[in-house]
């Protein structure tokens, strides 16, 4: 064997052949190691891109649609403040009948339009555009043959309250209040599906331009109909009934004369309209059934504080929690839509990866804005009382039911968005399930035995409805955790499911 050479000092002799393997061996692997290096960053840069592109469409999506149910929510407010200055009557008239119509007609149309943003926004997705108009104008069939019965609930509405209890001179007033608004349920009805029929195209300026335009008009409207005609509480359901149909009225001539709305807006009523409508009732009567059950609830706990000790200040405090409940929940109810519209929109493309990461996107802006308006509520307990009453014992209740109404409020955004993503993915009958149970097995359960066996009172029975909802936000969150998205858009020889809903019309027909 040779011998190892060595160099004056003893050491082993290296020459430049080894050493120059040496170096390029260092350089190797210093290369590979910032290629690694550079590979990891570039990734997470290519996400907080993404995450970033997320954020900007679905503020571009729900900075509008929140803006849009402002509006939409302040006509029947804007009604009652009219109403209020005829006496207290009319006033407690109106809001019965006002509320009688959410239970009995407007919540059951805007439950089954919700079933467009998972066909519609999935039909867009996967670029049948054509089919984004068809499915629209069948839900405009549907609504209008169910606002039929509709119609005749609300033209007994006085035998129904009196039935129920309610006291008979309101219970006249309230039905007079029903019957100017029976034209609207048939406006309504068109309004929800425009509005779905533009979301789910990313088209939300138009809705908030017309929404705006028939706000400041029914301002007017009221005013004209209720004082100077000399129509009183009648005038105001006509003018809500008139602000409905004019708003119908300027998205339609959006529509036909829109370019953006060509594609999808092919014909008027063709004979596939009238077509596939029972496979759209399989999806639009487990989406009516989720918003009903949970809207109803909220309605019983009011009706329930009617029946505790001092009805009177209970049932005043509890309106005022729904309304505040009621007003703050425009702005998650924004978020959910972008986030319906997006992921359905995602899942109809085939990109589940970009449909999930909608969902972590609103989650984080939800939880972010929540916490800011509960912290906004916290801060005015003491004074948002008088915006409702110069009563210290009301004020005073109200405050300390504020901290309730914040930590409600961040519970529900986050419910709120989920049944977004619920609607986006075509869960509505699990949707249903859901709020069957947290509501009606968990939540006015504990709701009455906290108010009225365990004498919490007024308290008890919005814990109750706090309970309902947290248990529908883990279900919801618990489920969307769970998700496999890539099984929400399998590949196409095995028949994935947002195509199978964007097909479905065309497999009827």
């Amino acid at each position: 064997m040779e011998k190892e050479k060595r160099s004056s000092t003893g050491l082993p002799f290296l020459s430049k052949q080894l050493i120059q393997e040496a170096i390029e061996e260092t350089e190797r692997n210093r290369c590979d190691y910032q290629f690694i290096n550079n590979d990891e960053n570039q990734e997470k840069v290519h996400r907080g891109k993404a995450f970033l592109r997320e954020v900007k469409k679905q503020i571009w999506l729900a900075g509008p649609l929140i803006l849009v149910g402002l509006l939409t929510f302040s006509l029947h407010i804007v009604s009652l403040m009219m109403v209020g200055r005829l006496g207290e009557v009319p006033l407690s008239a109106a809001s019965v009948a006002t509320s009688f119509a959410y239970v009995t007609g407007f919540s059951l149309l805007l439950g089954m339009a919700s079933a467009l943003e998972t066909i519609c926004g999935q039909s867009y997705g996967a670029e049948q555009y054509h089919m984004v108009g068809i499915h629209t104008q069948r839900a405009m069939v549907l609504l209008w043959s169910i606002s039929i019965p509709i119609s005749i609930i609300w033209f007994n509405t006085e035998m129904i309250l009196v039935a129920l209890g309610q006291n008979h001179e309101i219970a006249a007033e309230a039905a007079a209040y029903a019957r100017f608004m029976i034209p609207s349920l048939f406006a309504y009805s068109l309004l929800q599906c425009l509005i779905r029929f533009f979301q789910t195209q990313n088209i939300v300026f138009p809705m908030l331009l017309t929404s705006g335009v028939t706000t400041l008009l029914h301002i007017l409207i009221c005013w004209l109909l209720v004082f100077k005609a000399g129509l009183g509480s009648k005038g105001a359901a006509l003018a809500n009934t008139i602000s409905y149909w004019f708003n119908c009225l300027l998205l339609a001539v959006y529509v036909k004369f829109s370019f953006s709305c060509r594609t999808t807006w092919t014909d008027t009523f063709p004979k596939a309209s009238f077509q596939g409508i029972p496979a759209l009732l399989r999806l639009a009567i487990p989406s009516a059934i989720m918003v009903c059950l949970e809207m109803w609830s909220f309605e019983m706990i009011v009706l329930l504080s009617g029946l505790l000790p001092n009805p009177a200040l209970e049932t005043s405090v509890l309106s005022i929690c729904l309304n505040t409940t009621s007003l703050v929940w425009v702005i998650p109810e924004g978020f959910s839509g972008a986030v319906s519209t997006r992921v359905s929109n995602e899942l109809g493309a085939g990109d589940p990866e970009t449909a999930s990461l909608a969902v972590y996107v609103v989650l984080s802006m939800t939880v972010s804005e929540s916490i800011v308006v509960g912290l906004i509520l916290i801060l005015i307990r003491n004074t948002w009382g008088y915006a409702y009453s110069s009563e210290i014992e009301v004020v005073q209740y109200l405050a300390a039911m504020m901290p309730l109404l914040a930590l409600t409020n961040f519970v529900d955004g986050l419910t709120c968005v989920l049944s977004g993503t619920a609607r986006g993915c075509g869960w509505q009958k699990l949707g249903a399930y859901i709020n069957l149970g947290s509501f009606y097995l968990v939540g006015l359960p504990v709701a009455i035995i906290l108010a009225f066996f365990m004498h919490i009172g007024g308290k008890g029975l919005w814990l109750g409805i706090l309970s309902a909802i947290t248990l529908q936000a883990i279900s919801f969150f618990v489920i969307t955790v769970k998700t496999n998205w890539t099984q929400e858009v399998k590949p196409l020889l095995s028949a994935r499911k947002a195509t199978e809903r964007v097909f479905e019309s065309k497999i009827h027909n």
